[in-house]
């Protein structure tokens, strides 16, 4: 073997061995997901993962023709998890925000936002700082709702209340130790309302609109500098929403608008 054609066969070995490892890596998709969240994610009493955002997750796997990995975790910790490695790709109903896109990329939109207040129908509040002054707010922690509410309504004498989990605050909420909610209205409705312990609750005034902090749509969050997994997850996208089915799950799980956290 002439000598200077060794580290042209070497760089040519490495070469392959990086592609069939980068393509056995690609033959998974890992999702990390927050499962305490119905109608998007939740368990099932057998312990199988379910909702609206698993079922997009395993049809967006079978069109991009690889295997689905879940990866369950707090919302608040999912950020931290795919900047670790831990999985790919977030898909837990999230919204896009400014903050949220410095750390990481999006998706191509799923489905569009419903951002509201819950509470006690006989408080007769409405969603603005005004009317909820010295009442205690629940949010979800990491949410866009805490974002909002934070921001907007803290400074004016509004109690903002954290939780791990949003099934938390509905226990709160219905044991009188909140005001209110702020929460998806898809979310609400199904998790909370349509329950014997939500009948005495309404989504109270308007939807709640903020471009700056909650986005009007849901979508997937990918590490930076992984254009390969965002390329696969859009192009699925696209298929899936000239197909149906996208139409067809949201309508399966959402009798109304969908919405994100």
């Amino acid at each position: 073997m002439k000598p200077q054609l060794l580290p042209i066969l070497v760089g040519t070995a490495l070469a392959a061995s990086l592609a069939l490892a980068q393509s056995a890596q690609a033959e998974t998709l890992r999702f990390g997901t927050d499962p305490t969240y119905p109608p998007y994610e939740y368990k099932l009493p057998s312990g199988q993962l379910a909702g609206l955002d698993i079922e997009l997750g395993n049809a967006l796997c079978a069109a991009a023709h690889v295997k689905c990995e879940w990866v369950e975790g707090s919302f608040d910790g999912l950020i931290a998890g795919l900047q670790s490695r831990k999985f790919d790709a977030i898909n837990a109903s999230l919204a896009a925000t400014a903050a949220r896109r410095a750390v990481m990329d999006f998706t191509t939109p799923l489905y569009p936002a419903d951002i509201r207040l819950l509470a006690p129908k006989a408080a007769h509040l409405q969603p603005n700082a005004a009317s909820l002054a010295g009442k205690r707010i629940g949010v979800l922690q990491g949410s866009t709702q805490e974002a909002f509410a934070k921001l907007n309504w803290a400074p004016h004498g509004v109690s903002i209340v954290e939780y791990p989990d949003q099934n938390s605050v509905y226990a709160d909420l219905s044991n009188g130790r909140l005001d209110g909610t702020l929460v998806i209205g898809a979310a609400a409705r199904l998790g909370f309302l349509a329950k014997p312990e939500g009948k005495s609750f309404e989504l109270a005034g308007p939807q709640i609109v903020d471009p700056a902090l909650l986005s009007m749509s849901s979508v997937i969050g990918v590490r930076k500098n992984d254009p390969h997994t965002l390329q696969a997850l859009d192009a699925a996208i696209a298929q899936l929403k000239q197909d149906g089915t996208i139409d067809r799950l949201t309508h399966k799980y959402l009798d109304t608008t969908p919405a994100t956290k």
